[in-house]
């Protein structure tokens, strides 16, 4: 397998990786412009922008879109993130120009039919309203927030309804013309993909686009806090964050592996004391988010309200203890489940057309897999410690309380306690 990447003189970037053994191929666009990307004004927007792109082009209606790529059994979404919008699909190797074009066509040449808009912006009216009743879900909004206030990294993707009610049409395209530019966009392809027709293909789609300078998100402070929001569930749902690092930090998968054995699986410290030993939840879980400049050391736990205390206190202190005790065996655990899920993802070519965009956008380039391989095997227990030890003393964290949560300690309680 091989991966292969070309710029075109607009900066656009192309990124492919042929799987002799695959028939079908997963190909996208990925734009470095998400959340975090918006002004406050704007919070919202690029999700809008994204659910837009499916209704309607220059060339292809709504239902053209999906039926070009369905009539040949393919696949077609999108997504977006903090950081970046994504719009991929997967077809079978014939169809690959055809998926291109579509992708092409929905990126550049979206109409913003005013009807269209209007039916858009009730279905994500009703996405808003579906996630505020999804606490599970919620929560780490509301995490999000506490980590970075008033930042736009801290607000939330969907936006609010009051925003999302007032987008216009000049407001999509004014979020294209600052954002949608060529050296903002990576075209990242894997499976049965043969790149020297891909980059023809990019040329004659995308090569065209004037270059345009690019303006960076503001940098992130993480300031932490708390946010509590008490309502009459069945559950207290708990979410705790810490700052960790972005991800061209070296320590990234030092943070990674800590997150890991902490509450990555069955056999975590966490798992096994807070719910094995104790039984004081159905789920609970840690991982490792980062972005370009920061990131975060994410923990998550729902529970009774009469046990809600208890599961806070012991989950702070089983984190602190964790920068004293632990044991090679730990690390070495979670060093293999970071390798082989890193292994088992790069069976499909979603995966890996996923996994080159984002390492391009980081970096320009694609490191080898055993580059990646290397970095996680360099992490010791020491590290891994010293690591936590600092995470834990700097004297921040943010807290998400959502549900009966009367009796929950105070952040700053939790802190005090553990420092003593």
């Amino acid at each position: 397998m091989s991966v292969q990447l070309h710029r075109l003189s607009n900066g656009f970037r192309i990124v492919t990786e042929h799987m002799p053994s695959s028939k079908s191929a997963s190909l996208g666009i990925w734009v470095t412009a998400g959340g975090r990307h918006e002004r406050f004004e704007q919070n919202g927007i690029a999700h809008f922008l994204e659910h837009m792109a499916f209704k309607g082009t220059k060339k292809r209606t709504a239902l053209e879109i999906a039926e070009e790529i369905e009539d040949v059994g393919g696949y077609i979404n999108a997504y977006t993130s903090r950081e970046m919008t994504a719009y991929y699909a997967r077809v079978l190797e014939a169809d690959v120009p055809l998926a291109l074009d579509v992708i092409a066509d929905i990126v550049l040449n979206p109409v913003f039919d005013p009807a269209e808009i209007e039916i858009e912006r009730g279905v994500i009216l009703q996405e808003i309203g579906q996630a505020m009743d999804t606490p599970d879900d919620v929560i780490f909004d509301w995490l999000q927030e506490a980590a970075f206030p008033g930042q736009a990294l801290g607000r939330t993707i969907l936006g609010p309804s009051e925003r999302v009610s007032a987008f216009s049409r000049d407001d999509l395209y004014g979020f294209v013309r600052e954002h949608y530019a060529p050296g903002q966009m990576i075209l990242s392809a894997a499976g049965a993909v043969d790149h020297d027709e891909i980059v023809r293909l990019a040329e004659a789609l995308f090569g065209h686009l004037p270059a345009v300078t690019h303006v960076p998100a503001d940098p992130a402070q993480f300031s932490g806090g708390e946010r509590r929001e008490h309502k009459a569930l069945e559950q207290a749902h708990f979410a705790l964050a810490f700052e960790s690092p972005g991800y061209r930090h070296p320590d990234i998968y030092t943070a990674q592996i800590y997150a890991t054995a902490m509450g990555g699986g069955m056999s975590s410290r966490l798992f096994q004391e807070i719910r094995e030993r104790r039984g004081l939840c159905y789920s609970i879980f840690a991982q490792a988010g980062a972005y370009a400049d920061t990131g975060l050391i994410t923990l998550y736990a729902g529970t009774s309200e009469a046990q809600l205390p208890e599961l806070a206190q012991l989950t702070m202190a089983e984190m602190f203890r964790s920068a004293d005790t632990l044991s090679p065996a730990e690390i070495n655990r979670s060093r293999a489940q970071m390798k082989a899920g890193l292994l088992m993802g790069l069976e499909s070519p979603s995966n890996r057309a996923e996994r080159l965009a984002r390492l391009v956008a980081i970096w320009d380039r694609v490191p080898e897999l055993e580059e990646t391989i290397a970095n996680i095997d360099a992490v010791t227990t020491t590290d891994v410690r010293d690591f936590a030890g600092r995470m834990l003393t700097d004297g921040k964290s943010a807290l998400a309380l959502y549900g009966p949560i009367a009796n929950a300690p105070e952040l700053e309680a939790l802190q005090k306690g553990l420092a003593a």
